[in-house]
């Protein structure tokens, strides 16, 4: 997939809050316009309400509820550098003062400042980072009472169609509350960590969503109904900018998705690092009919291989340029997130994975043992 300009901005810049103040201006007549009275016979009367369905009610009563609840535990990342002052979001996860954000808020400081909903101000120390998540993590250092965290829900039972809503501080509009619902699930854009080749790797496992956010909404939570994070918001796609050249919302936003968070945040903690395990190998990201064509592939379903890096675990395999992956210790691969997805959630560096592989029209096997990304 690719992505604008524009696009790439909104994903990893945490912009300035900017406002533009309106004058409007009337004609000039030479007199003031007189001001006429209404009878009182004549004023409108407010129409009788149409009653809200029970659904709607509900549902409005939950939102409500909801926000009441989860705001507490949303926080405002201002970040101070050389180049200005920029803002995010982040969220409480214990009471122990642990706050996830995104990493392209805090890669270049240690120390940030958080702003809690009751107006309590205090330092944050950044104490891990992990640019192929775009996950951060900072500590504050205040009572437990003070802090409200928020529950982490299960990102493998979110399906399409489902209502989330995002808090966060687009523009620096702090507390700010939208809804959509969840549009596409197991996306992948690429990671802020260069691979070698100068080419960037790639995260997987991305919630996709039409809930409104904006630059200042990253690192704020993506909720489920039942106010459990289902995901870290992130970036949006967009060609969308306004006067002063900030990305605009365009129904098109992503969210790391919570399990990743999950298996990434304990060793952000304990270590400040996430170490992912690591392949080695490019690939078409999809198979077209004219790509299938034109490089005489039997199917469109899998990885076809445009790239293996020198020294990686896949060329000490002995997969080669022009393999094309259909699977990986069984299970069926159809594109390059689902292998991706695959390593994630089930593997770590040093462990083996069989990938299953079809070359100039015969089936083999390659069993590579992986490596930690260089």
């Amino acid at each position: 997939m690719k992505y604008t300009s524009q696009a790439l901005i909104a994903a990893f810049i945490v912009l300035l809050l900017s406002g533009v103040a309106c004058q409007l201006d009337l004609p000039n007549t030479g007199a003031l316009p007189s001001l006429v009275a209404v009878s009182p016979t004549l004023a409108l009367k407010n129409p009788t309400p149409i009653p809200l369905s029970p659904e709607t009610t509900s549902l409005e009563t939950n939102f409500t509820t909801l926000y009441e609840r989860i705001n507490p535990g949303v926080v405002s990342i201002w970040v101070i550098t050389e180049q200005g002052s920029g803002q995010g979001s982040g969220f409480v996860i214990d009471k122990e003062g642990h706050i996830i954000t995104n990493y392209h808020i805090v890669e270049s400081v240690p120390t940030v400042e958080v702003d809690f909903p009751s107006g309590l101000k205090t330092y944050g120390q950044v104490i891990g980072k992990d640019p192929d998540s775009d996950l951060g993590i900072v500590k504050v250092d205040i009572p437990p009472d003070k802090l409200q965290p928020l529950s982490l829900g299960d990102s493998d039972q979110v399906k399409v169609g489902q209502t989330v809503i995002a808090i966060g501080n687009p523009f620096g509009y702090s507390g700010t509350m939208t809804a959509g619902i969840i549009s596409g699930i197991g996306r992948t854009l690429a990671s802020l960590r260069s691979a070698p080749g100068g080419d960037y790797f790639s995260a997987s496992d991305i919630i996709q969503t039409d809930a409104a956010i904006n630059p200042g909404n990253s690192g704020g939570p993506l909720l489920n109904l039942q106010g459990e994070v289902i995901g870290v918001n992130r970036a949006i796609s967009t060609t969308n900018i306004s006067l002063q050249g900030e990305p605009l919302n365009s129904g098109v936003g992503f969210a790391v998705a919570i399990n990743t968070v999950k298996r990434v945040i304990p060793s952000l903690i304990a270590e400040g690092k996430y170490d992912y395990p690591y392949l080695g190998v490019e690939g078409l990201s999809e198979i077209t009919l004219a790509a299938q064509e034109e490089l005489k592939l039997p199917q469109t379903n899998g990885i076809y291989v445009t790239n293996v890096t020198s020294g990686s675990p896949a060329k000490r395999a002995g997969v080669e340029k022009g393999d094309l992956i259909i699977a990986v210790d069984n299970h069926l691969v159809s594109d390059f997130g689902d292998l991706l997805s695959y390593l994630f959630n089930y593997k770590k560096p040093n462990d083996s994975v069989v990938l299953t592989i079809l070359r100039a029209g015969k089936q083999t096997e390659a069993a590579v043992k992986l490596d930690k990304r260089p």
